[in-house]
């Protein structure tokens, strides 16, 4: 329906417009980063929805997940840099948790949408190059950009205060035996 943000065909974008033969989104992504509004008009043909996988964000739910991996360095208090990311994101995001509960159970009967927990969850995974903590937490589609920006703010913040935690990025260490360091 209209105000719908959905993708069909690799398309992702909100209805503005709807027709007998073809209905029009405003697009969102592909450059733009976290789904924000690219400005130009895409026009559908009906006949797509018969043909193409039709994703709604917003029917029956609201709501979507979002994640924000961290990755900090092996050296890091990974402990400490996981409390602080799940201070935050349960402070900026999990406010959203109880109107969604309220969606889901009305989602529940109709769409067979069953989430237990809805609350933000930080997990914990171990990748080449540091410590993965990725925040995970429910949003409403348009807010996920804005709420990106609040997260991230808050761990830079929080992060500053803390010299036993560190960001990491793609490193190469090089080593050297006895046999080869300089002057033998």
């Amino acid at each position: 329906k209209l105000g719908d943000r959905i993708e069909i065909g690799g398309v992702a974008g909100d209805v503005i417009d709807m027709r007998l033969f073809e209905f029009s989104l405003i697009e969102i992504g592909r450059w733009v980063d976290a789904e924000q509004s690219t400005g130009r008009i895409v026009h559908v043909p009906n006949g797509k929805v018969l043909r193409e996988h039709l994703i709604n964000y917003e029917t029956g739910f609201a709501y979507i997940w979002h994640e924000i991996p961290v990755l900090i360095t092996f050296e890091s208090d990974w402990q400490k840099a996981k409390d602080i990311l799940t201070s935050v994101v349960n402070e900026k995001a999990g406010n959203l948790s109880g109107d969604a509960e309220a969606q889901i159970k009305r989602a529940a009967s109709k769409y067979l949408i069953f989430y237990k927990k809805l609350t933000p969850v930080v997990y914990t995974t171990v990748r080449d190059c540091g410590v993965l903590l990725t925040m995970r937490y429910i949003v409403k589609p348009r807010e996920r950009r804005h709420s990106e920006e609040v997260v991230w703010e808050a761990v830079l913040r929080e992060f500053a205060k803390h010299g036993d935690i560190q960001l990491a990025y793609p490193t190469t260490r090089f080593y050297r035996t006895e046999e080869t360091a300089p002057g033998r």
